[in-house]
């Protein structure tokens, strides 16, 4: 599964949630040292209850737009 996220840094109110077809994921962290996109990877994980192995950043790295592959088994 592919998705598109949208990252909102240095949030005080942490959490995923859907806007459509997209995502929103406020995170608490810096984007200094992937710290931001180990926390959206971190929350996703509990968002969609899976293990964070399963969920990897394909685009946007250093971007606030990103798309997020999730292995799904299938």
């Amino acid at each position: 599964m592919i998705i598109s996220v949208y990252v909102k840094i240095r949030s005080k109110r942490v959490g995923v949630f859907q806007r459509g077809e997209d995502y929103e994921v406020r995170v608490k962290a810096p984007p200094a040292e992937g710290a931001a996109n180990e926390e959206v990877i971190e929350l996703l994980s509990e968002y969609f209850q899976i293990s964070k192995s399963l969920i990897k950043i394909k685009a946007g790295h250093t971007s606030k737009r990103k798309i997020i592959e999730i292995e799904t088994g299938e």
